[in-house]
């Protein structure tokens, strides 16, 4: 294993990548269509060029509920762990064996939706019961601007939360904004974690919403990713630049250390 871009002493987590193929079916009117494979593989590769240690693949909403591939790479290395697309009806017995195959939660590809699910739904309560009873966590992909319509029913379910690329904040109003705010209070509460990824995708205003998080919520709930292979962003964005990124924003070498690995190392790995 080489290390060649790992910040001195640090275990990095990459709690936010995705893996695939060409030949997956796509759904209807997909957000993204590459039209290339990264395979398991490949981001063992890429992990293990850039001295990452671990990873958690990301299920990813070009793909909805078609989570073979993910399921098959869990199992090509321990160093993995993965969150699946799911309908609210799946029964606890197939969550416990995809538990046992290495998976820790659902994701909640919400982004982009015309109408949002009814959370307080018979359905959906049922469902996050489950993923809480299980210890699983819902990962929100979200507008930022929308997070205030889904995190009242996600914190009254009990269930752990991980939003996504920084809450994908507003591009104006950014730390002001009642998204923003919102998330900040959920994690406050303590049972929200949010990714410090894909900020080339958000704009001017990322590096100061991770440190606003940082320092007005604390960075114990705050994980590092990558967002590889930055689908979309291919040509522009390299693995070393998302690394770079955090020591960029973050200042202090204890805080980027937790945020970096030890946080997700015992929120997906333990």
């Amino acid at each position: 294993m080489t290390f060649a871009t790992s910040p001195a002493d640090a275990v990095l987590v990459d709690a936010h990548v995705h893996v695939f193929t060409r030949d997956m079916p796509l759904v209807p009117n997909p957000r993204h269509s590459p039209d290339y494979s990264f395979t398991v593989e490949q981001l063992l590769d890429t992990m293990d060029r850039h001295g990452v240690h671990y990873a958690v693949i990301a299920a990813a909403s070009p793909w909805g509920d078609y989570n073979d591939y993910v399921l098959e790479s869990l199992g090509k290395s321990a160093r993995l762990r993965g969150t699946v697309i799911v309908q609210p009806s799946i029964e606890r017995q197939v969550l416990e064996s995809m538990h046992a195959a290495g998976m820790r939660g659902v994701r909640l590809p919400f982004i982009s939706l015309d109408r949002l699910p009814d959370l307080d739904s018979w359905d959906y309560r049922k469902f996050l019961r489950r993923l809480t009873d299980l210890d699983w966590h819902v990962h929100v992909h979200i507008e930022g601007p929308r997070l205030p319509e889904v995190l009242p029913a996600l914190q009254r379910s009990g269930v752990k939360i991980v939003i996504d690329h920084i809450g994908r904040p507003d591009p104006v109003a950014g730390v002001d904004s009642e998204g923003f705010r919102a998330m900040l209070r959920a994690v406050e509460k303590g049972r929200t974690w949010v990714k410090l990824s894909g900020a080339y995708r958000l704009g001017a205003n990322a590096r100061e919403c991770a440190q606003a998080l940082c320092r007005e919520a604390g960075h114990e709930r705050l994980m590092w990713a990558s967002d590889c292979p930055f689908v979309g962003a291919e040509s522009t964005m390299s693995y070393p630049a998302a690394i770079d990124w955090l020591v960029d924003t973050i200042a202090d070498p204890a805080i980027r250390r937790r945020i970096f690995g030890d946080t997700a190392l015992r929120f997906y790995f333990s």
